[in-house]
């Protein structure tokens, strides 16, 4: 698989000519829907779900769209493409298998609804939770892209995550709200505690797994 980090939590998975988009919000670059063969989406954020974006990409060709029931509400006409998918179900999208784990969004604040979250584990090797700290019991995760900051997010609670999940490789995700000042203080940070190879890919980035 290749794998290109966009701007956030944008990932593009492209493997024997099939594309595969993950969560293209409103801070990713729209190139990141170019070609695509299938999107996956983790949940409603408009971080995670530039549904403006989205239709207008399937009002030039239709393709399939997966993520948990509650963006049928979001999506307005573009729902119809929808797929919905729950934690344990496995599927392939764009010929890539895709598991999906975990199922709830981690709490902001309980002020804040907690909506639904669906993470997901690619061939078995490669994870996005989404915005969710959900650990894999049972696959050895090779590349991990874990979201490093987030308003609901404490540092320590994501390096015992990715200790946990204890990757070959990990990359930063869900880091768009950071500057330079806070890139230079998490990624010694990060390097230094995740007990694994830690990088921060900057957007557009390419890598194979």
């Amino acid at each position: 698989m290749r794998l290109t980090k966009y701007t956030h939590s944008c990932l593009r998975i492209e493997r024997d000519g099939a594309v595969l988009v993950v969560d293209p919000g409103v801070f990713s670059e729209a190139a990141a829907l170019d070609g695509a063969d299938a999107v996956l989406v983790t949940h409603e954020h408009p971080d995670h779900l530039d549904v403006a974006a989205l239709t207008r990409r399937l009002d030039r060709a239709p393709l399939p769209v997966y993520g948990p029931a509650a963006l049928g509400a979001v999506l307005g006409d573009a729902a119809q493409a929808l797929t919905p998918v729950a934690p344990g179900d496995t599927f392939t999208a764009a010929g890539i298998p895709v598991r999906a784990v975990g199922g709830r969004h981690a709490v902001i604040h309980p002020d804040i609804p907690v909506v639904e979250n669906v993470g997901y584990l690619f061939d078995d090797t490669v994870y996005h939770p989404g915005d969710a700290l959900h650990v894999p019991t049972d696959v050895e995760v090779q590349t991990l892209f874990a979201p490093i900051h987030a308003p609901w997010s404490k540092f320590s609670e994501v390096v015992d995550f990715i200790r946990a999940v204890a990757p070959r490789r990990a990359y930063a995700l869900h880091d768009a709200l950071l500057n330079d000042n806070g890139y230079g203080v998490l990624d010694r940070q990060y390097t230094a505690l995740s007990r694994t190879d830690y990088q921060r890919l900057e957007p557009g980035s390419r890598i194979d797994a």
